[in-house]
């Protein structure tokens, strides 16, 4: 059964960081690359970051997803972070090369108050 758990998130102050995790089972974790969304309040859900080295324009250097294939585990770890950044956090895997998500997790809230 595969699963993608995230966790992490919650309430914290403009400007303070954040590392949120999602763990991986189910499937061959090192054979997937890995992939960050969010969903605000009202709005459609968009793209964050994927792999190491793709980020949105938004993220202007201060997300970083990483991996240890070790944990089966992705990070993504966020800094500055400002009000705007309020959203349900998903990751999703999908294989090397492919061009679309197989797996998604169920997200995880992450509340930026000013």
């Amino acid at each position: 059964q595969v699963q993608l758990v995230e966790s992490g998130g919650g309430l914290v102050q403009a400007g303070d960081s954040l590392r949120l995790s999602c763990a991986a089972s189910g499937f061959t974790f090192s054979s997937y690359d890995m992939g960050w969304f969010r969903q605000a309040p009202g709005k459609e859900r968009e793209f964050v970051a994927a792999i190491s080295t793709y980020y949105a324009n938004f993220v202007k250097g201060r997300f970083t997803n990483s991996r240890d294939n070790a944990k089966n585990t992705v990070y993504l770890t966020i800094t500055r972070l400002r009000p705007e950044a309020t959203a349900v956090y998903y990751c999703a895997a999908r294989p090397r090369a492919a061009t679309g998500y197989d797996y998604w997790g169920q997200g995880t809230q992450v509340t930026v108050s000013s």
